[in-house]
């Protein structure tokens, strides 16, 4: 079969499609012939190098992927041959055929196509779990998404105005801005590009202050990081949430907070772990994916992706997130 492979760290170019072995079956685990696979940016990080969790060379990128089941091992009980379901593995989605434990496995609903369903997973199932579990999050408070044309920040836009709350999206363009008031942000802002000084952090800090009339936003989810962080705190209301989700700014630009802020404001700097934490409350993360399915069968959430591939450019869908191009889900069909 024919996988996607990273073979030695760098980036997007030194990705290569190779001829690979089948996976072999083994108990409590299913073979999926792979239909759709979505890239996000933890496997902009991985192939690097700079992810948390590094699976050794070779490997193949992709962590999750949609598609029917061609075979079953022994102790599988609720998944059989042509089971349309997809799966959220971390890493190997980027491949004609995938070896998944059935633990990770949903069926995919009737009224979803592959595409939607490789999309739904990592963005849908990281964002209801941040704004529900982690944020508690109430109809009426204001919600600020950084990085909010992304994976990750168009599906929390989406999310947060399906349980109620006002939206304010920022993004590094107006063009992406747009997407997000289509998407349904009530406001939103371009703030700067790159690395940003002391008075461009002012100048964002007083804008999210403008936009919630000077009381700050109650939840803030931050994708982002860098320098992007310490003014966004500054801005938070009262008993506000920051919500931790990634450092697309780079990994070597996590910020750190000034602790005080946490004291003036008597907010929150909560971490967002989805994966260790559907490891550990699987019946939980099942009760949030029949939300989801819920709210994509009354039309309240659109996973649709924005940016299609194929296997044979699938280097060229990780190189379209890693340069900030995706507006929303970037997909790899089969």
């Amino acid at each position: 079969m024919k996988a996607l492979q990273c073979v030695e760290l760098g980036g997007p170019d030194k990705l290569q499609i190779n001829e690979v072995s089948d996976p072999e079956i083994t108990a409590e685990h299913v073979i999926i012939d792979v239909k759709s696979a979505s890239v996000n940016f933890p496997d902009v990080l991985m192939i690097q190098g700079l992810y948390q969790f590094q699976p050794p060379l070779p490997f193949t990128p992709g962590g999750e992927s949609a598609g029917v089941v061609s075979e079953v091992g022994e102790g599988v009980t609720d998944y059989k041959v042509g089971d349309k379901v997809f799966a959220a593995t971390g890493v190997g989605g980027i491949s004609e055929k995938i070896l998944a434990h059935q633990s990770m496995l949903r069926a995919i609903p009737k009224e979803m196509d592959y595409e939607i369903a490789a999309a739904l997973s990592v963005t849908y199932g990281t964002s209801i779990y941040a704004l529900k579990q982690r944020a508690n999050i109430q109809p009426g408070e204001t919600l600020l998404v950084l990085g909010a044309s992304g994976g990750v920040g168009l599906a929390t836009v989406q999310l947060g105005k399906a349980m109620g709350a006002k939206i304010i999206a920022a993004a590094s363009t107006q063009e992406k801005v747009d997407v997000c008031i289509a998407n349904g942000a009530d406001e939103g802002f371009v703030y700067p590009s790159g690395n940003l000084d002391r008075d461009q952090q002012k100048e964002l800090s007083n804008k999210v202050k403008e936009l919630t009339g000077g009381m700050g936003p109650n939840v803030i989810y931050d994708p982002v990081g860098g320098s992007y962080a310490e003014p966004c705190l500054r801005s938070i209301a009262w008993e506000g949430r920051y919500l931790v989700i990634g450092f697309a700014a780079g990994a070597d630009q996590i910020p750190k907070m000034p602790l005080n802020l946490t004291l003036l404001k008597g907010c929150q700097i909560v971490g967002v772990f989805w994966g260790a934490w559907a490891g550990m409350f699987p019946a939980e993360n099942q009760k949030n994916f029949e939300e989801l399915f819920t709210m994509y069968a009354d039309g309240k959430i659109n996973p649709e992706a924005s940016d299609k591939f194929t296997l044979d450019t699938a280097a060229d869908a990780i190189a379209h997130l890693a340069d900030r191009k995706a507006k929303g889900k970037v997909v790899i069909n089969f």
